[in-house]
């Protein structure tokens, strides 16, 4: 029996799939500010389907993702909005920890976009200490290259929370970055952190690269996307999520096998990334608990 970390799934497209709006390239963001009430009540599903951790909907929040969309002035009010409803849906649940979330500056999935060291670090410091007062750890997603993972960690670390490192590895085998880098070349870079993830990457990629994490001798585990794949329109600048395709074999059985495969392997930290929702959180949480694991 082993303790584990229930986290939530995807916040982003879940938001932009019960919201019906044309999607736009500040993604979550404009979700949030367009439909108040909304973030709480995806916090609070998946709560009330399992979820231990709830993942602030401040992925997108960053100065460069704003820039002429006319909210540029409101950096630090977008962060306060998600963390009032991520604190919001726990107080009512009456439980649960809050993960205050950092993504990739500029773009996710361009490593080769990511700015030098003496940018990178002060704004992830930023965006960091404005999500420390009400959360209890910080979870940097879907890092693409180790100067990405070097630099969030060093801005991350300037608060005293604990730090989880995720990773977004290749769809085709797991075993090397977006940017190309070997996944073991990240490791290095893992001992500034409290725990070592995998994110927003295919769930079958993820089942490979838990026998690297386990290497770091960290907590691990990891949270897949139900994407067929990141398309090369995804890529460009400004993308919209609408042109990436939905998996139509991830239902929540079938993302919960993948996922007690990864808790096999060692992982303590697993829930689901974009495209995996509530339905999929309750499923795991049933499998979990039916092999007698704990959650915490």
């Amino acid at each position: 029996m082993t303790q584990i970390t229930l986290l939530d799934g995807g916040m982003g497209q879940e938001l932009v799939h019960r919201a019906g709006d044309k999607p736009t390239p500040l993604w979550s963001t404009q979700v949030m500010v367009d439909h108040p009430g909304l973030v709480e009540a995806v916090h609070a599903d998946y709560f009330a389907a399992g979820a231990t951790v709830a993942t602030t909907n401040s992925y997108a929040i960053h100065h460069d993702r704003l820039e002429g969309t006319g909210m540029e002035d409101a950096f630090e009010d977008l962060y306060q909005r998600a963390l009032s409803e991520a604190s919001a849906a726990r107080a009512k649940h009456g439980s649960g920890r809050i993960a205050g979330a950092l993504g990739p500056l500029v773009a996710s999935y361009r490593p080769d976009l990511h700015p030098s060291r003496e940018i990178a670090v002060p704004l992830f410091a930023e965006a960091a200490a404005l999500l420390a007062p009400v959360c209890d750890a910080l979870i940097l997603e879907t890092v693409a290259s180790v100067a990405h993972a070097r630099d969030a960690l060093e801005g991350a670390r300037s608060t005293n929370l604990p730090v989880w490192l995720s990773l977004t590895v290749s769809d085709g085998d797991g075993m090397q970055l977006r940017s190309g880098e070997p996944l073991e070349d990240a490791l290095e870079v893992t001992a500034n952190a409290d725990a070592v993830l995998v994110n927003c990457s295919a769930p079958e990629a993820v089942t490979k690269a838990m026998p690297i994490l386990a290497q770091s001798g960290k907590p691990f585990g990891g949270y897949a996307n139900g994407f067929v794949q990141i398309s090369q329109d995804f890529l460009k600048e400004k993308p919209t999520v609408d042109t990436l395709e939905t998996r139509r074999d991830m239902g929540p059985r079938a993302y919960a096998g993948y996922v007690m495969e990864w808790v096999a392997a060692g992982a303590t930290i697993v829930g689901g990334c974009c495209e995996v929702g509530p339905k999929h959180i309750a499923e795991l949480k049933k499998r979990l608990l039916a092999a007698e694991h704990t959650l915490a």
